[in-house]
């Protein structure tokens, strides 16, 4: 039996998901709950210490936290694909491969509000 084989890694995003990225998360930090962080090394956006988004290493997807059938809904409907740390799902990650300003605008308003809901008053 032959292991499965991953998906090749995308090449380099040459700005424009970055450049996305970058004006969606700055339009949040009116909010003083919502920053610059790093998760894993990794520069990400949070609200009160809670992941909310990151761009994925290769900075072309946008990787988000939000309700598990939400990402669940997403990855069912071709929008997103699963994000794995060392292999295992993270049933509350998903990864958005395309850079799409409507697609990344509304979900990123879904992540900062799963976060806003789990910080505790």
């Amino acid at each position: 039996m032959m292991p499965p084989t991953s998906p090749a890694t995308p090449p380099a995003d040459t700005g424009g998901a970055q450049a996305l990225y970058d004006e969606l998360t700055d339009d949040l930090l009116y909010d003083p709950a919502i920053g610059y962080g790093t998760i894993m090394g990794h520069p990400c956006v949070r609200l009160a210490g809670r992941f909310v988004t990151c761009l994925e290493r290769n900075g072309t997807g946008l990787i988000l936290k939000l309700p598990a059938d939400r990402v669940t809904a997403l990855i069912a409907d071709g929008t997103g694909v699963p994000f794995t740390a060392n292999r295992t799902p993270m049933r509350e990650w998903v990864t958005i491969p395309a850079a799409d300003r409507e697609v990344w605008e509304a979900l990123i308003g879904e992540a900062v509000a799963f976060a806003r809901a789990q910080v505790v008053p």
